[in-house]
């Protein structure tokens, strides 16, 4: 396979169509596409290579998985509209398994919720509204189902047989079987089988029992509600995988637990068993790490740091950029973990890179990498021009449709008439974007030489913007400082 330096790459033919990817901003490395190859490897043993395989429950796993085509879900309980870059490690898990011919189940928690799952908290989850329950489930639905397109075609991009290989791709709301259970039905199903000494003794119910804000009967019986999910998809789908974070052990081997026992009724034996061997029926857990720092700092909603999956939330460049200021000590890492790439190609990287840390060209690869899976090809020129406007880099090269188009997510552009702007003074238009707060900051500013228009300073407070500073009559890009930033788009 040629090197990660020299292949062409479809980054370099888009590059070119944007000034942005020919300036000094430009990631410094070719990716590229590599040959094209089937899917023949071992799903769970990639993502052992890759460093993504905390635990599994049983090593049959691996020979089940080689045995033929199987299906694997994940769950992920809609506590906000949006997935974040802790849930990109468990979607990375699927996308494995998806692109070697595994069918993959993306499940959203529009039951579980409402409940709120204690594994890996210290109190309980508020609950939330019927309407933002419902909210959060469609964007959660729809970043699945974004997901597994955007992850064929870089899949496609990195050389992988997708086409005619890949597995099929299921997203379900687990509100579909709960909403036809009673609770006297549940109870009855699945409570016989459950023992407290059990339940009280997993982690998640432990560690909160131990603690003085103690566990609610709701969140206790959490766990009984995910080994739920793993029985109904495993009845009714032949689901036989779950994936999950190492905080998820405990939910996982419940609903093991639930299977194997319901798989010992006379009645469930005649429909699910058939006469197969207890092995050829077998459920099974996976869990992957979950994405901490080399300093041991996590990352999540609940961590109050969460970079989100939506652009809407966590904007093309703040994503890109968090990738570009990964340390030295996680950047290999997280190119096992994020990409798709060759242990081969990321060592390549590394090479390159530790001959010239300086230049970050691992973590401006990592960047490319992640922003071409989670939002597309087009979205790393966004990324990249956005990256030389909010750099200080000369504008003058940029199309102004390109630069809206970079910042059209991103709460950095306002919106204001030519009009409006022509009647204003520069130190009001900085309080009208939001750039400064008040006008006397705004003329400190000039005057110490820290406010900029198309990052060309500013020498005068009561300077109007006027036909000439307007990018293609579109936008303008006001700056304070290094790094403020506020784009004027023109309002029609």
């Amino acid at each position: 396979m040629r090197s990660f330096a020299t292949i062409t790459t479809a980054w370099r033919r888009q590059a070119t169509r944007t000034a942005s990817c020919r300036s000094a901003f430009a990631v410094r490395f070719n990716s590229y596409v590599a040959p094209r190859h089937v899917n023949n490897t071992n799903p769970v043993q990639e993502l052992q290579q890759r460093g993504l395989v905390s635990a599994m429950t049983s090593p049959d796993l691996v020979d089940h998985v080689d045995a033929g085509p199987t299906a694997i879900y994940c769950g992920v309980d809609p506590t906000a509209s949006s997935l974040h870059l802790g849930n990109l490690v468990t979607l990375l898990g699927l996308l494995h398994f998806h692109i070697k011919g595994h069918t993959t189940i993306g499940l959203v928690g529009g039951a579980t919720g409402s409940i709120g799952d204690p594994s890996g908290k210290s109190t309980e989850r508020q609950p939330m509204s019927a309407a933002t329950l419902a909210h959060n489930v469609a964007g959660i639905d729809a970043q699945f189902q974004q997901f597994f397109k955007r992850g064929r075609a870089y899949a496609e991009n990195r050389g992988y047989e997708v086409e005619g290989h890949g597995g099929k791709v299921k997203v379900v709301n687990n509100k579909t079987w709960f909403g036809k259970l009673s609770a006297l039905d549940f109870l009855g199903d699945v409570g016989r089988y459950a023992r407290v000494g059990t339940m009280i003794a997993r982690d998640s119910v432990k560690s909160r029992l131990e603690s003085p804000q103690g566990i609610s009967f709701t969140e206790f019986s959490y766990q009984l509600l995910q080994a739920y999910d793993f029985w109904y998809l495993y009845h009714e789908d032949g689901c036989r995988i779950q994936l999950g974070g190492s905080d998820q052990w405990g939910n996982i081997t419940a609903g093991i637990d639930l299977i194997h026992k319901k798989k010992k009724t006379n009645e469930e034996q005649v429909i699910i068993n058939s006469g197969a061997d207890e092995k050829a029926m077998a459920a099974y857990g996976l869990t992957i790490p979950l994405l901490t720092t080399s300093t041991g700092e996590k990352f999540g909603k609940s961590a109050g740091n969460a970079v989100w999956l939506d652009e809407k939330m966590t904007s093309l460049f703040d994503f890109y950029q968090f990738f570009v200021k990964t340390a030295d000590a996680d950047v290999g890492r997280y190119l096992h973990y994020f990409t798709l790439l060759t242990s081969e190609q990321i060592q390549d990287v590394m090479t390159q890179h530790n001959a010239e840390p300086e230049k970050r060209i691992a973590q401006h690869a990592l960047a490319k990498e992640t922003t071409e899976l989670v939002h597309g090809v087009e979205a790393v020129s966004k990324a990249l021009l956005a990256t030389q406007v909010l750099f200080g880099a000369s504008l003058e090269n940029v199309k102004g449709k390109e630069l809206i188009d970079a910042f059209e997510h991103d709460s950095r552009m306002i919106s204001l008439s030519r009009e409006q702007v022509a009647e204003m003074s520069l130190d009001r238009i900085a309080v009208e974007s939001g750039l400064c707060s008040s006008k006397s900051e705004a003329k400190k500013l000039v005057k110490s030489g820290g406010l900029y228009i198309n990052n060309v300073k500013a020498s005068d407070a009561a300077y109007r913007i006027g036909d000439k500073d307007w990018i293609d009559g579109a936008v303008c890009v006001l700056r304070s400082g290094k790094s403020n930033y506020k784009l004027v788009r023109a309002a029609h």
